[in-house]
């Protein structure tokens, strides 16, 4: 079981070494990722989302601590590492964290959509 509130928190020693790569995702985030992150900065849904945030040794690309949920935008080279996004959504939902995927494609089209979903999720957060 992951240290702290609902998974939240990464041990040090993983911190350290996630968090360079944490900050280039950051960065170098896709115009989905841009998007998605204006919609949920400063406590726009009603709670706080990090954005490329360490949880072990996973990086997921949205988290709010509140909401125990983790929020993942999948591109074109999930299509080919579907066992390790298995194992990694596992691992996570194991530890309390419900994970919500969307393709950037579902980012670009269908924006409205992904807002609603993102918003019956918090509604339906059923901390435990």
């Amino acid at each position: 079981m992951l240290q702290g509130q609902k998974g939240s928190q990464t041990g040090h020693a993983h911190w350290l070494e996630l968090k360079p790569r944490a900050r280039e995702l950051r960065k170098d985030a896709t115009l989905s990722e841009a998007r998605l992150w204006q919609a949920l900065r400063g406590k726009k849904p009603g709670v706080k989302f990090r954005r490329q945030h360490p949880i072990n040794r996973y990086i997921v690309d949205f988290y709010s601590v509140e909401a125990a949920l983790a929020i993942e935008l999948d591109g074109p080279i999930h299509q080919t590492q579907v066992a390790p996004d298995a194992n990694r959504q596992a691992y996570l939902e194991a530890n309390r964290v419900r994970v919500l995927r969307f393709t950037n494609d579902e980012v670009a089209a269908s924006f409205p959509r992904v807002l609603e979903m993102i918003r019956e999720a918090l509604q339906h957060n059923t901390p435990a």
